[in-house]
């Protein structure tokens, strides 16, 4: 199991900095019961190691003006590895496009689109997204509500699977 090779200190650092990467390092090293010097070791061993990716802050879209979430399933022409990476490049290179993710099944991608309204992501769609090179169908789910939305991993389980493990 991936999660095995950090040790009990390393896990609480990533719950801690899940829940609230914005603490201070004095403060994160209090919650997981080391001092200050070493807390920040770890942190930075484990952002070298790509434990950690990032810190983000989390935004309302809708506060911000973006009133329409979409999720958008992709299929594509051609599969092969050259045609999807592409596809996956020409999705970062979209504003629009907030996650894209490719898989397994009847849809090649499916991607989560942000626009401010309805008429801005229908001219996305029709001028960009299914104009592009090797989409060969597009269906689009628009987002009513969101009943959750977490992001990161449940610590919780993982740390139940170590216990049964060992």
């Amino acid at each position: 199991m991936p999660g095995a090779k950090l040790d009990p200190i390393d896990r609480m650092i990533l719950r801690e900095l899940q829940a609230d990467g914005r603490m201070t390092n004095v403060e994160l090293a209090k919650r997981v019961g080391i001092s200050a010097p070493p807390c920040l070791r770890r942190v930075r061993t484990l952002e070298e190691q790509g434990y950690i990716k990032g810190y983000h802050a989390d935004v309302d879209p809708r506060k911000l003006g973006f009133e329409v979430q979409v999720f958008a399933m992709v299929g594509l022409v051609s599969q092969a590895e050259a045609d999807l990476s592409r596809f996956e490049q020409r999705c970062r290179d979209w504003p629009l496009v907030r996650e894209c993710h490719m898989l397994n099944g009847e849809v090649d991608f499916i991607l989560k689109c942000v626009a401010p309204d309805l008429s801005t992501f229908q001219s996305f769609l029709t001028e960009q997204l299914t104009a592009a090179e090797n989409v060969a169908s597009v269906k689009t789910s628009l987002v009513i509500r969101g009943a959750k939305d977490q992001p990161g991993v449940p610590f919780d389980v993982m740390e139940s699977r170590l216990a049964q493990d060992a």
